[in-house]
């Protein structure tokens, strides 16, 4: 990684310039900033990573050299400021298309990812293309194609895949990883391919003319606790459009080119004992026969064996949970293990997976485990864990409480009739044993933990079944009702407390007046996934350790990076350097997505973090 120098007007006036501490580096290195070629700092900069430039108007050309036993090094890319306060990234929609039975649809951007795909030290961008007509498993009918580009921080498009009609367009049918996987210094990028997929030369793969989407008709399905429910004219579900048969892969796309490097038949499969299977043996498998359960798809990156990085895959998590672990090396796709709920003496995870996944050193050994919801797996592959609280649609794991050793898991639960009525929960990540709960009668849909208020250790937790904001331990603090902000959260003004991003805000919480206190409204930008209201990626990807966001423009044209204007006095290695953190933001636009979190405590009252453990082959 480079220094990622970036330069915007600063809050109080001036130009704030930030850049990268790497993890690799001495904790003794200090820096000279340069305008134009002249020094802006009398001595060596030892504090933090950042510096107003109270003399620049707005213009001029940022360096920066590291400075390491009184010798400087080599000065880095070069840096303008930002005057709009963000950088605007030209973007290429696809062109509009029409269904089979004559729907009109048009594209929007949607979740985005970063690596490094040409091995130069600056991140590049890979944006998902949606259809307006993408769906939700839970709904039949026909969409568009999904598209994915890569585009340089400068906006030039380095490719484009289209994965085609047999890849169904919606939250939970694409999830796409971006990383180094083969140690050669480019990322590569990784999702689940078939028949007439398009990879960034413009080869085909598979059938290029086949069509294995469904043209009508109707199937069994099943209600939320897996039961089927057999076709008796009064609950059926439209399969038009669902691609319920036909060929799966794993593909892994070249970095630089979008390539497709290697395929491998997708696993986990849609039912193990058949290429095709029948309604029936997918209603036995999944609980439906129409791809409601089957089609919901996650997937992630971990260090299974603490050296190298590793694909997860995953199928299911409403009834049966199938993950798969692949790694890619030397050219070649070799799948490590599979996990499957159905396997016996694996029955109590079953029907525990969230809509999202998260990726952690749970239990210090140094390999990364799985949380998948209410259960954990090994880096084994092996069952770790299950609460059995059973589904839900938000969770965050990371050293949530610093009171107490280890990792914790705060999750949020939809079926209160079957877990005790809890709607909430605080969790050992390394056991699964419940530390604290909320009780509620109802479906809880969203939660978030975050660092919010100094009083207390820890972050704060919140969620959508009452009004009350609880601290790491599980006590709610007292006349305050919780953010109405539930969706993200992000390090932003330069303290060690968390800020909240919803929509086309950040916002500041006021411990004193229990208000949510707008620092910036992007205005021009949209969030995406609805009521989810998210960025297309919120990561530290350029400057210091705080974090940028990636909205898209409201006409679809650009994405815009936004970086804090605001100093900080916190000196810390670039968040991409904690392994945990780095992979929170590779499985961030898995499903629902969630926000990245460290492996450390990093709040009000927070210790040195440990050095960073950089992983490279």
């Amino acid at each position: 990684m480079d220094r990622g120098l970036v330069a915007v007007p600063a809050v109080d006036g001036g130009v704030l310039v930030s850049w990268r501490l790497l993890g690799d580096e001495s904790a003794k290195t200090a820096f000279n900033l340069y305008r134009d070629g002249a020094k802006l700092n009398a001595a060596p900069l030892t504090g933090p990573t950042d510096f107003v430039d109270k003399a620049s108007g707005s213009t001029g050309t940022y360096t920066v050299r590291a400075v390491v036993g009184g010798k400087e090094a080599a000065a880095g890319k070069p840096a303008k400021v930002w005057v709009d306060g963000y950088l605007s990234i030209p973007i290429q929609p696809p062109a509009d298309g029409v269904t089979p039975v004559g729907e009109a649809y048009s594209y929007t951007a949607n979740d985005a990812s970063v690596g490094d795909l040409d091995g130069d030290g600056r991140y590049e961008i890979v944006l998902k293309w949606d259809p307006t007509n993408s769906k939700d498993n839970a709904f039949g009918g026909y969409t568009g194609d999904v598209f994915l580009d890569a585009y340089t921080l400068e906006g030039r498009r380095l490719w484009r895949i289209d994965l085609g009609r047999n890849i169904r367009a919606g939250a939970h049918y694409t999830q796409f990883q971006v990383y180094d996987y083969d140690g050669d210094g480019k990322a590569e990028v990784a999702m689940r391919t078939s028949d007439g997929t398009v990879d960034g030369t413009g080869r085909v793969l598979g059938d290029p003319n086949a069509d294995w989407r469904e043209t009508g008709g109707e199937r069994p399905q099943a209600d939320k606790t897996g039961a089927t429910i057999l076709p008796d004219g009064t609950k059926v579900a439209r399969v038009q459009g669902r691609i319920l048969k036909g060929p799966e892969y794993l593909t892994v796309f070249d970095g630089p080119t979008g390539k497709a490097l290697a395929s491998a038949p997708y696993s986990p499969p849609r039912d193990p004992r058949a290429d095709a299977p029948t309604i029936e043996q997918m209603t036995e498998v999944w609980g439906d026969g129409y791809g409601n359960r089957s089609d919901r798809f996650l997937a992630g990156t971990a260090y299974l064996d603490g050296q190298h990085p590793s694909l997860v895959f995953a199928r299911g998590y409403y009834g049966r949970t199938t993950l798969a672990a692949w790694d890619f090396r030397n050219g070649k796709l070799t799948r490590r293990w599979l996990f499957d709920s159905a396997a016996p003496g694996n029955e109590k995870f079953g029907g525990q997976g969230n809509h999202q996944l998260s990726v952690a050193d749970v239990d210090g050994d140094g390999r990364d485990e799985i949380v998948y919801g209410a259960m954990a797996v090994d880096d084994d592959g092996k069952g770790l864990w299950s609460a059995q609280l059973f589904h839900g649609d938000a969770m965050h794991v990371s050293d949530l409480d610093p009171t107490r050793p280890g990792l914790e898991k705060f999750g949020v639960h939809e079926s209160p009739g079957k877990n005790g009525g809890i709607g909430a929960a605080m969790l050992d990540a390394r056991t699964g044993k419940v530390l604290w709960t909320t009780p509620t009668d109802r479906d809880t849909g969203r939660g978030l933990a975050a660092d919010i208020d100094p009083r207390f250790p820890g972050a704060e937790a919140w969620a959508s079944n009452s009004d009350a904001l609880y601290t790491a331990q599980g006590k709610p603090i007292e006349g305050v009702k919780h953010p109405r902000q539930t969706n993200f959260a992000i390090w932003w003004d330069g303290d060690d407390l968390r800020e909240l991003l919803d929509k086309n805000q950040i916002s500041k919480w006021d411990w004193k007046t229990g208000q949510a206190v707008p620092l910036l409204t992007a205005e021009g930008v949209t969030s995406n996934n609805g009521t989810k209201a998210t960025p297309a990626l919120a990561a530290d990807i350029l400057g210091d350790w705080r974090e940028e966001t990636v909205w898209r423009a409201e006409d679809n044209r650009s994405l815009r990076i936004y970086a804090t204007p605001y100093l900080t006095q916190r000196r810390l290695v670039t968040l991409m350097h904690d392994p945990q953190y780095r992979v929170s933001v590779a499985w961030q636009n898995t499903a629902y997505n969630q926000p990245p979190h460290t492996s450390f405590y990093l709040g009000e009252g927070m210790k040195t973090p440990p050095r960073a453990d950089i992983r490279t082959q």
